[in-house]
């Protein structure tokens, strides 16, 4: 894949966003609620399934170096192999599967529920990920763990999908015309 200015400038500016949206996160049991899937969304709808994965890889590397850009302003190794670490590494193939549901510079839905169906698909694999790492972590079975890190997500995903299929289009439009 040859890259150009254009899309490196692009993929910094999704990866920044997921680094501010990262840390704006709530706390509502062991896995927070943060807005960076959304960012995820939008990296996988606005860039693609092969530029969309390099925005999160950077947001990794630079979380990984203890940038506190992950959930509640943190950082380092330990957030990335500690519990929610599943949910981070879960943001490549969601941000990949979500690329899926747009075609090079693509500009309008066609059809309209291609993409948010793609962002559905990359949300499970990202809960399937995220999950069994939790599980492995805490020793929790697959019950309880659904209830602390699946069932209280999906309303929210749920809007962020919607958000991020609306903004997309535009998005793409800007960039690609």
């Amino acid at each position: 894949m040859k890259l150009t200015t254009k899309d490196m400038t692009v993929i910094g500016i999704m990866a920044a966003l997921i680094c501010v949206a990262g840390p704006l996160s709530i706390s509502i049991g062991p896995i927070p609620l943060s807005l960076a899937t959304l960012a995820v969304y939008l990296a996988g709808a606005v860039l693609g399934a092969k530029r969309g994965p390099l925005a999160v890889v950077i947001y990794l590397l630079i979380g990984l170096v203890g940038v506190p850009v992950f959930s509640g302003f943190s950082g380092g190794l330990q957030k990335l192999i500690g519990v929610t670490g599943g949910y981070l590494v879960g943001y490549l193939p969601c941000a990949f599967l979500t690329g899926l549901g747009v075609k090079d510079g693509q500009t309008t839905a066609e059809p309209k529920w291609k993409l948010p169906a793609f962002m559905v698909l990359g949300t499970a694999v990202l809960y399937l990920i995220g999950t069994i790492w939790f599980m492995v972590q805490t020793g929790n079975g697959l019950a309880s763990a659904m209830s602390l890190c699946v069932i209280p997500f999906l309303p929210g995903d749920a809007a962020k999908i919607v958000a991020a299929t609306l903004l997309a289009w535009p998005v793409r439009k800007a960039i690609y015309k």
